[in-house]
């Protein structure tokens, strides 16, 4: 296969995959007609929980989604669940009393965990941030800087860097910080600092504003010093307040993820400098990914040191791979990264699409078969990875055959 047909497999997978599949799953079966806004859990058998808690993540990731959507394909289907998202989220998830947003609200919008988990309030900017482009209301994008004012006031670690974890509603200490069941109880994380970073990447792009992108320059660096581990280009999970290191476990998922959204972060600062370094970088995680690909291609959730490898793959990680390698590529022309990017959509082609009931299988074993007990809609299965890897996929598509034309 020449490199035209490779892309041109990619692009049209990813393209098809999500006009045909992925945003009319979300159309057709999410919106709660009832109680507003979107159902919080479909099981993965089409059964609507129709009491489940509403999460500010699952909301925020369908503003993202729909608004993207909107943007690249013009299409008032999408923008009408954007508008829904956005009017849901900003009627029932931001806290006019205390400010932030609440981490879920109940099956009819009232408040439920009112915590302020930062993590949250990133991807509520990033979703705004992106819903402003196709709607251009100064109040949103107000919206979203109140939110980035916020975090830097609230969560910002003046001493020592980096951001916490989350705080109650009324902006006090919580004893319990953690971001879900499976994480650690600590003050900082990898996964919060990659989200804001993420998030502010997206701020910047419409508010060229100095506070924001000295955080953005300042984020970096920190990823750098204390979150890639230099010994082996892998990110490190957990950390106390003081950067000290508290987990040895590997997410290939999170280490490919973040090798592109680091380099998206030094691309809209401008630095040449920055870029340069963030390219390199990259392409070192990688390539350190490979060590997580199993023989069919696809990437193993994780590794643990005491336990070995965590072997089921799960849906958000191949999304991510796809993005993480066509992004190597871009920047190296070297041809295996375009060959993963391939391999990691024929694996989710072959394994992940719900052929009967529309959208991606949330998890499946070692030898492919989906796991059923997995929801299709939850607190943290949303469109956001699988439709975001089809947005990069048609933007860096078209960017790539452009440059082998010319």
């Amino acid at each position: 296969m020449n490199t035209n047909y490779k892309i041109s497999r990619i692009h049209d997978f990813t393209e098809h995959d999500l006009l045909q599949n992925i945003l009319p799953y979300w159309i057709k079966n999410v919106p709660d007609n009832e109680n507003g806004g979107f159902y919080g859990r479909i099981t993965n058998d089409q059964q609507i929980d129709k009491l489940a808690e509403k999460g500010a993540i699952l909301n925020a990731r369908i503003l993202y989604t729909f608004s993207a959507a909107y943007r690249l394909y013009n299409n008032k289907l999408y923008k009408a669940i954007a508008n829904r998202a956005y009017e849901y989220i900003i009627s029932r998830f931001v806290d006019r009393e205390y400010g932030g947003v609440f981490w879920s609200v109940d099956y009819k919008g009232n408040p439920l965990v009112t915590k302020k988990q930062f993590y949250a309030l990133a991807f509520v900017i990033y979703a705004l941030s992106e819903y402003f482009k196709i709607n251009k209301e100064e109040k949103v994008l107000k919206e979203a800087v109140d939110i980035f004012n916020i975090i830097e006031e609230r969560a910002l670690d003046k001493v020592n860097g980096g951001y916490t974890e989350a705080l109650d509603r009324e902006w006090k200490p919580l004893a319990d910080m953690r971001l879900s069941d499976k994480d650690m109880n600590v003050a900082k994380s990898m996964n919060t600092h990659l989200h804001i970073i993420e998030a502010y990447t997206n701020l910047y792009r419409v508010y060229k504003n100095e506070k924001l992108y000295n955080r953005l320059v300042e984020l970096y660096d920190i990823f750098n010093k204390h979150i890639i581990d230099s010994a082996n280009n892998h990110l490190i999970l957990f950390f106390d307040k003081n950067w000290n290191r508290l987990s040895d476990v590997i997410s290939f998922g999170h280490d490919i993820e973040a090798s592109w959204l680091l380099h998206e972060s030094a691309m809209v600062t401008g630095d040449a400098n920055r870029i340069a370094h963030a390219e390199k970088m990259a392409v070192r995680l990688v390539d350190a990914v490979y060590k997580g690909i199993d023989e069919e291609g696809g990437l193993r959730y994780e590794y643990d040191p005491k336990h070995g490898f965590l072997k089921v793959r799960e849906w958000w990680p191949q999304a991510e791979a796809v993005v993480g390698f066509l992004n190597a590529f871009q920047i190296s022309r070297d041809e295996k990264y375009l060959d993963s990017a391939l391999k990691s959509c024929q694996l989710i082609e072959k394994y992940f699409i719900d052929r009967k009931n529309g959208e991606w299988f949330f998890r499946v074993d070692e030898t492919g078969k989906p796991v059923l007990t997995e929801d299709k809609v939850g607190f943290w299965k949303c469109p956001y990875h699988n439709s975001r890897m089809a947005f990069e996929v048609k933007e860096r598509c078209k960017a790539i055959l452009s440059e082998l034309i010319h």
